[in-house]
């Protein structure tokens, strides 16, 4: 257990990190995930405020719908990646733990009339259930699930309580994710459980969605990144009119200095967050996250390159205790074949 976002949190169960992975892989794993953090938005002005506050085209949500995306400062740096619900008659906001409290800030600050927000974070606890025979199981409880499509949601009544079903999750496998009631989550946890689905801690997390080339809050984004040089263009829509897009737009018309990689180590080594990226014994970028792929039994790691260097199939080296490591950028993710769609 260590601590994360003011929890403890598991880094792994008994079994360890490559019976967890296994399990998501192959199987069917979950994850405790209840530290992430959950707004409600409703309101007449609702639409027009998600559409001033974050960077995809709100408008494309119909109900029962997600959408990823995430929010921007006026500069145009990233102050939280987040995943945005609509339903009949509100938006809930799904965030980074550790960026709870400057979110629900940020979204005070810039509140219009006709807005009403609800930081609900505290009541919600959340299940991330994932791997290719997640729906086998969840469907037993759930059937609502055998047609939710992914990046879907539906409302429903479980233990006389209300719950939110999504199809998303962190792991690039089929998943969804049951938000609801520290009550009703334990009660789905230990049914789980007696279904002999894998409890996951953070290790193997980490692990999965790097496999997937997934951004991580405060590794590969933050504030001093923004979106299309942290390869997140397809979320952001500069035909609307959201805080930071004028300084996005400078940035894609003056050409960006850095892009954010897949890089895949060539011999023995795991390249850690800070190593220094070169090419040809110069310095061109640092590493932001990295780890040994259980799926391809090496290196793998996402980093920062100055532009011109991040083309698919560059060779570069990760210094590594002094040592010039061969790697090569690679189009992500990593691993290519997953359940994900199915």
């Amino acid at each position: 257990m260590v601590p994360f976002a003011d929890y403890e949190m598991p880094v792994q169960y008994p079994c360890g990190i490559k019976s967890e992975y296994q399990a998501v892989r192959n199987n069917v794993g979950m994850f405790d995930v209840s530290h992430m953090g959950e707004f409600e938005i409703s309101g007449e002005n609702a639409e027009l405020f998600l559409q001033k506050l974050t960077i995809n085209d709100v408008t494309q949500l119909k109900n029962g719908k997600a959408q990823y995306s995430a929010m921007c400062n006026e500069n145009g740096g990233i102050i939280d990646d987040l995943i945005v619900y609509k339903f009949v008659n509100k938006y809930v906001m799904v965030v980074n733990a550790s960026n709870v409290e400057k979110n629900w800030k940020w979204l005070n600050r810039n509140l219009i009339t006709g807005v009403k927000l609800k930081n609900i974070s505290d009541s919600i606890s959340l299940i991330a259930i994932q791997g290719p025979k997640c729906r086998n199981i969840l469907s037993e409880l759930f059937s609502e699930v055998n047609n939710l499509k992914f990046y879907h949601a539906i409302e429903l009544k479980y233990n006389h309580e209300n719950l939110i079903i999504s199809r998303t999750g962190y792991t690039g496998e089929l998943g969804f994710e049951i938000y609801g009631s520290g009550n009703s989550i334990n009660l789905i946890w230990q049914y789980l459980l007696n279904k002999n689905v894998q409890p996951c801690g953070l290790g193997v997390r980490d692990v999965l969605r790097m496999e997937m080339k997934y951004c991580l809050y405060g590794n590969d984004i933050d504030e001093s990144t923004h979106p299309l040089e942290a390869g997140l263009s397809w979320i952001t829509n500069l035909n609307t009119d959201f805080i930071g897009r004028d300084n996005i737009f400078k940035f894609k018309q003056d050409g960006v200095d850095r892009n954010l990689v897949a890089i895949k180590l060539n011999e023995r080594g795991i390249p850690r967050q800070g190593y220094k990226i070169t090419k040809n014994g110069k310095l061109i970028g640092e590493i932001c996250s990295g780890t040994q792929s259980l799926g391809l039994n090496c290196g793998i790691g996402s980093g920062y390159v100055e532009n011109g260097f991040h083309k698919i199939g560059t060779e570069i080296s990760v210094l590594i205790r002094n040592k010039e490591v061969n790697a090569t950028i690679i189009k992500p993710p990593f691993i290519k074949k997953t359940s994900l769609l199915d």
